[in-house]
């Protein structure tokens, strides 16, 4: 049974970027791309690195430790070194509060 958490307010993450949030055990990096927001584990498939506090460009989020690139919409491997896409979470919008679907 997937249980929706809340994990920040709509104004804690403006358009084009992500913020590194927690939802009881699990880190998450959250994503706001024109109003829709993206979550995806915050750990880099590579070696584990911040993607909440990477370089957000267009719809890809670029890991600060080494240069990996994913698409946050699908969590797939755009550019290496990574070769394994992140987990993906559904994000929902409810007023001012962001909710997301974890398992």
């Amino acid at each position: 049974m997937m249980a929706m958490t809340k994990v920040a307010r709509v104004t804690d993450v403006p358009p084009g970027t992500g913020k590194v949030v927690r939802a009881g055990n699990t880190v998450l990096a959250l994503f706001n791309l024109g109003g829709t927001f993206y979550a995806l584990d915050n750990r880099c498939t590579h070696v584990g690195g911040p993607l909440g506090e990477g370089t957000v460009e267009g719809t890809q989020v670029t890991c600060p430790w080494h240069g990996s690139i994913f698409e946050i919409t699908t969590g797939e491997v755009v550019e290496p070194p990574a070769r394994r896409p992140v987990a993906t979470f559904r994000a929902t919008v409810e007023g001012d509060d962001v909710l997301v679907d974890l398992p």
